[in-house]
């Protein structure tokens, strides 16, 4: 503070500890209880929720799939492995399946019980919760209906036979349940304590989890903290006590964390400094071909997105080769299709754009002819907003389509907001243009291509509706045939293309910083790192002095 004579007196305490600081590398990392082993993870954004019925985001995700677990859980690879189930049979038809639960217990050491299945998936329906998530089971008989009010809880197509045993009936056959029942929406809810808290039992001190871990801490916009359940089932093979997410919206800063060891982990690195990190972090960035699409969704309330012409100048005119080999240079590839080439059960060279092998100056011109066509000219110019979250890739990546639209005469803005606020903006259509990427739930086409069905809600974030596409898609839903499922799929994708629904721009590269000290970390497209599988290895010696 200030004395009377104007000068400032430092504490003999902040001057050691200034000192401590300037002849030290030591990382500021999170103190870890002697004998632990703590994992410091950074996780991107700040969950806006850890209520599994209303949770959205990857980051999100992230954190619920390490407190919670479904019928089916993730291995290491991503690869759906038995969870709470330890086995299943399904109907000749397809469409009963019989889940045989292990014996398990809540972190409140209430025992899981088949009622919690039911429970959870009735209240991710309840028109009540209002999850983003609801369209996803749809798949189960009457799910639709429920979710629209249509029908009672009661009336959906799942059940248990006792305390042990969850049967699910589903509308068609679905051979990729297993994949789906990762998926947090279909966990189980903790109905004891759900019942007594209402929406706040996500709480800590509240929340009850029957997964690895058990949440202790939220400080919001510094960590989340979880520690080690020691009543999940497998408790003897997690390695971790603790972990600590924090939000890491700034990519570049997140690096030096990790850096300098105070992050074991990060979900993200600036794209563009991806050669510099393998020079200056050998053997830390690691980078997948993911499956998922970054894309724009054109808000079909915005008079002008009502017209083909409109969509399809905007699309064509996206420098995807500048944006990926140029500006983001770790490994995208140009998107002129919806579904990643990588997705499981798909057609071979899938369906593209119609105008996709156009030389860019070819295309243009011709959007520009587009545009003037619909009434949009130098005297007249189309306005528009794109709202993005603020990190630093998609700010580069808004500039560079900023540019690209001015080109041809389009007048722009870039409106940033934190990720939980852009998504609220897509969320209630408050937005022109929506910078989005869509990583995909289960490895199906239909993760994709279920985006765009008239009665998703939400995630159909631009509105698109086409009773010849929801057509298609049902029709691919009641076809056993694999291979012919595989092409009316594509159909179906071919007209959301042609219909240029969307602009896709890129097929993504998972970016994620791992130290070297974590072991247990599994290569995988979905991006799917439960912690669940990890350890750290000890720490190198420090250097002694200051």
């Amino acid at each position: 503070m200030w004395t009377d004579g104007g000068v400032l007196k430092l504490s003999a305490a902040f001057l050691a500890a200034l000192a401590l600081a300037a002849c030290s590398n030591a990382p500021q990392r999170a103190d870890c209880p002697a004998g632990k082993v703590c994992l410091e993870y950074g996780n991107n954004s700040e969950p806006q929720t850890l209520d599994p019925g209303k949770a959205n985001l990857i980051d999100e995700a992230s954190v619920i799939s390490d407190l919670m677990m479904g019928l089916t859980t993730d291995a290491a690879d991503a690869r759906p492995i038995p969870g709470a189930a330890t086995h299943w049979e399904v109907s000749p038809d397809g469409r009963v399946w019989t889940f045989h639960l292990r014996d398990a217990k809540w972190s409140d050491g209430v025992a899981v019980t088949a009622d919690d299945f039911v429970y959870g998936l009735r209240r991710t329906l309840d028109p009540k919760t209002a999850s983003i998530y609801a369209y996803l089971l749809y798949v189960i008989k009457g799910g639709q209906a429920v979710n629209e009010g249509k029908a009672p809880l009661a009336s959906l197509g799942v059940r248990a036979i006792d305390p042990r045993t969850v049967e699910i009936t589903l509308e068609h056959p679905a051979p990729y349940l297993p994949e789906l029942l990762k998926h947090q929406s279909f966990y189980p809810v903790p109905k004891h304590v759900v019942e007594k808290y209402g929406d706040g039992w996500v709480r800590p001190g509240r929340y009850v989890s029957n997964g690895p871990f058990k949440l202790t801490a939220w400080r919001l916009g510094d960590r989340i903290t979880v520690e080690k359940n020691p009543l999940f089932w497998d408790a003897k093979n997690v390695c971790l006590d603790r972990v600590n997410y924090y939000p890491t919206p700034d990519v570049v800063s997140a690096e030096r964390r990790v850096a300098r060891g105070e992050l074991d982990l990060n979900t993200r690195f600036q794209s563009n400094r991806y050669e510099r990190l393998q020079k200056t972090l050998p053997g830390v960035a690691r980078t997948d071909v993911s499956l998922a699409t970054a894309y724009l969704a054109f808000n079909a309330s915005v008079p002008a997105f009502r017209d083909i012409r409109v969509r399809r100048a905007l699309s064509m005119t996206i420098d995807r080769d500048f944006i990926t080999r140029k500006l983001l240079r770790a490994g995208q590839q140009p998107a002129y299709a919806f579904v990643p080439g990588i997705t499981a059960n798909y057609v071979k060279d899938g369906p593209k754009l119609a105008w996709a092998a156009m030389p860019f100056a070819a295309r243009q011109a011709e959007a520009k002819r587009l545009l003037a066509e619909a009434g949009y000219t130098a005297r007249r110019p189309l306005k528009l907003t794109i709202t993005t979250p603020n990190n630093t890739d998609t700010m580069l990546l808004m500039e560079a389509i900023q540019a690209d639209w001015r080109a041809i005469g389009v007048e722009v803005k870039i409106e940033q907001n934190e990720t939980g606020v852009a998504f609220n903006a897509y969320r209630s259509r408050a937005f022109d243009v929506g910078n989005l990427s869509w990583y995909g739930d289960f490895n199906d086409p239909v993760t994709f291509l279920g985006l765009f069905k008239s009665d998703t809600g939400a995630q159909n974030y631009g509105d698109y509706r086409n009773p010849a596409y929801d057509a298609l898609l049902a029709a691919a839903d009641q076809e056993p045939d694999a291979a012919k499922r595989a092409r009316v799929l594509a159909q179906a994708e071919k007209l959301i293309l042609d219909d240029e629904a969307v602009a896709p721009v890129f097929f993504v590269v998972n970016r994620n910083l791992v130290s070297r000290r974590v072991t247990g970390w599994a290569h995988n497209a979905p991006n799917f790192h439960r912690t669940r599988w990890m350890c750290l290895t000890a720490p190198a010696s420090a250097a002694a002095g200051g």
